[in-house]
């Protein structure tokens, strides 16, 4: 491989972790659109270990956001759970809830995603699956919900954790997934911001455990430069991606995620 080759794998990688990193907060599905660009660069993944591993760069850039609301949570619990302060209920209930809506999306991505992956990882299924999301956006581009983090309920964590289920086929965005279950459940904005990027948390989080034996495989290690670049470059983009897209959700303005997936989605179904 010359150098000019080198560097267009180089840029080809940065290109990826920027892309998966940008689209992991905002409901176009990031899964989506690492299908359609590895289709496009001719990069094909026989393992899902390096989109892993760039969930986990986005985990610690969604952990660096919600920081205070992690410690709050758990300081509350702990208060709750030992100490029996009723003040502290709320946040304590609210980490109950959290577990919950993760063990949907847990089972079935330990039982089925391979098969997943394998039926649904096509540009044209990734296009069906963008289009499906952008309806779902424009269904809720008005609502404003009136439930706080106080106010859900075990129903609300149970729909919202089947929908992170849903959005393990690439093409269903996660946070759009749970962000239209919660708000069609009723929830504020904000909560429906909080509880979804805070159960992103322990799924990815679980998924880069069950997956540590192929961060040590033969072929993944032999990448790690170019991995490693692609990781630090979707943790960047996450960050600032989630700070823009919280303003975005403050203004009311989902309807424009919901023509992107429109138009993008047609484009993977019609041309790749």
């Amino acid at each position: 491989m010359n150098l000019f080759e080198k560097l267009m794998t180089i840029i080809q990688y940065v290109f990826l972790g920027f892309i998966q990193g940008f689209t992991e907060p905002i409901p176009v599905s990031s899964s989506g659109h690492l299908v359609m660009l590895q289709n496009i660069f001719g990069v094909k993944m026989e393992d899902l270990s390096f989109e892993i591993l760039l969930h986990f760069a986005s985990l610690i850039a969604i952990i660096i956001i919600y920081w205070d609301d992690i410690v709050r949570l758990a300081s509350n619990g702990f208060k709750y759970l030992f100490k029996k302060e009723e003040a502290a209920k709320d946040d304590f209930n609210f980490i109950l809830y959290l577990i919950v809506a993760t063990i949907p999306a847990g089972v079935l991505g330990i039982l089925f995603e391979d098969q997943i992956g394998q039926i649904f990882s096509t540009a044209k299924m990734v296009g069906i699956s963008l289009i499906i999301t952008g309806i779902a956006l424009w269904v809720i581009r008005n609502l404003r919900g009136r439930k706080s983090d106080g106010e859900l309920t075990l129903k609300d964590a149970i729909i919202v954790g089947l929908a992170q289920g849903v959005a393990l086929i690439p093409g269903i965005s996660r946070s759009g997934a749970t962000l239209v279950a919660a708000m069609l459940l009723g929830m504020k904005q904000k909560t429906a911001l909080r509880f979804s990027f805070l159960l992103f948390i322990p799924v990815s989080l679980g998924s880069t455990i069950l997956s540590l034996d192929s961060f040590l495989s033969t072929e993944f290690l032999a990448q790690w430069p170019l991995y490693l670049i692609a990781f630090i470059t979707a943790g960047v983009a996450t960050f600032f991606s989630l700070r823009w897209f919280m303003n975005i959700m403050a203004r009311g303005n989902l309807i424009y995620f919901s023509i992107y997936c429109f138009i993008v989605g047609t484009i993977a179904f019609v041309i790749l």
